[in-house]
């Protein structure tokens, strides 16, 4: 035990120090297996797992799903989903709010990112909602909170790396994540509605879309609706793999990119790179994080918790509420990647001990992050506001994210208490 709390001290320590998490954690994970196991297991350990991490036939889908988000990103769809959602919301009380609450999520739904989905939606949503004199706090909340949903509504690079972490299906995860995405959707929606019945100001009503335009708005997001429906589907149906599903995306968003204009050789080559840069950064993370999750456990962290709670008579659904809220106080400290990284290797033997679904669990686990990207003081996508909108004040984003994290919160008190919502889908495939 001891072992491993001077290994997350020290992880901690080189966080404060401003070292990279993937580093961090490869450093702490190679030495202690080192002191423990000795030197040349850990120098074996070291390039084995690099290796097969990095030849890993299912992890493909991480460089290609990114891909995709990326092509769909150049081809202009942000605008078009907003324009789409504003038609036929846009004329209620808060109507511009809930238009970029649901782009938001149809723009996670192919990116994947929740960052990416918060820079460029504040770019296309907030021109729109100044226009009708809405409240700095409304409008930055909405983008920030929307974000956060990248994560969740597959494909999600976050949910590939739960799964690679807990051996757990990766297509089972995308189709669990489905469900539970379109209520949080709605609860955002929600949560827009009741802060501007409080105050109707912080959100007038805007202008009534006729059919026509609104007819005229679908057929501009059609074909990445038709991409996410050909997917998903073919997943949830089994007719291919996630990583088949991941290359039928990205072909597909190459054509939409294509068709749509907004594609040049330059443009393609800076897709390129940028996937390159991004998945590079993202294996270099699994890497750290499999160094670090195998020194916990051979350091017997998860076995010496686990004979804790044998010891207990601590009903299961209290441990889990303990573990939610370890997870939404480290997020107001981590960055959410660094606690997922972190914490699944500890707790996951735990909730298979208790008895609980490793794929509802997944799901669990990323809403709570999902939290952590919108909870003071770091909250990631607050932040990449405040870089994006440098004239509204932190303090201001954080006020208009007050009603969404009572949004999420909810939320998820209704997936723990009802875990049908999150594995009804995957009881089907």
């Amino acid at each position: 035990m001891l072992d491993t709390l001077y290994g997350f001290l020290i992880v901690f320590g080189l966080l404060m120090l401003g070292a990279p998490i993937a580093f961090g954690m490869a450093l702490v994970g190679f030495g202690g297996f080192a002191l423990i196991v000795g030197l040349n297991p850990s120098l074996a350990m070291l390039g084995q797992i690099a290796y097969e991490t990095t030849m890993s036939d299912s992890l493909s889908v991480v460089p290609l799903f990114i891909l995709m988000g990326n092509l769909i990103t150049r081809a202009g769809l942000s605008r078009a989903l907003f324009e789409f959602a504003n038609a036929f919301l846009g004329h209620h009380r808060g109507g511009l709010a809930m238009a970029t609450v649901v782009a938001c999520g149809g723009f996670a739904a192919v990116s994947g990112s929740s960052m990416a989905t918060s820079a460029t939606m504040s770019k296309v949503a907030i021109p729109s909602m100044r226009r009708f004199n809405y409240a700095d706090s409304l409008a930055a909340g909405s983008i920030a909170a929307g974000g956060t949903l990248g994560i969740l509504i597959p494909p999600s690079v976050i949910l590939v790396l739960y799964g690679t972490l807990t051996s757990t299906d990766i297509g089972t995860l995308f189709v669990a994540g489905v469900l539970p995405g379109i209520v949080g959707m709605l609860f955002y929606v929600g949560a827009v509605q009741v802060a501007t019945r409080l105050n109707p100001e912080i959100g007038p009503r805007g202008e009534r879309t006729a059919w026509p335009q609104r007819l005229t708005a679908f057929s501009r997001i059609w074909g990445v609706a038709v991409l996410f429906a050909l997917v998903m589907g073919g997943i949830y149906f089994g007719a291919f793999t996630p990583t088949e599903a991941a290359g039928i995306g990205a072909g597909g968003a190459f054509l939409f990119a294509l068709l749509r204009g907004g594609l040049t050789i330059r443009k393609f080559y800076e897709v390129l790179v940028e996937t390159a840069i991004t998945s590079t950064m993202m294996f270099v993370l699994l890497i750290g994080a499999i160094l670090f999750s195998n020194f916990i456990n051979v350091a017997g962290l998860p076995r010496e918790l686990s004979a804790m709670i044998s010891g207990t008579e601590a009903p299961p659904l209290v441990i889990l509420v303990i573990i939610l809220a370890i997870y939404i106080v480290l997020g107001c400290v981590l960055e959410s990647l660094s606690m997922m990284l972190l914490t699944v290797p500890i707790f996951f033997p735990i909730i298979q001990q208790l008895g609980f679904d490793p794929v509802w669990f997944g799901i669990i686990v990323v809403i709570v992050i999902e939290i952590s990207l919108i909870t003071p003081p770091i909250g990631m996508n607050a932040f990449v506001l405040r870089a994006t909108l440098p004239d509204i004040p932190i303090q201001t984003i954080f006020r208009g994210l007050v009603p969404f994290i009572l949004a999420d919160i909810l939320r998820l008190a209704l997936l723990v208490l009802v875990p049908w919502v999150t594995l009804f889908l995957p009881s089907l495939m």
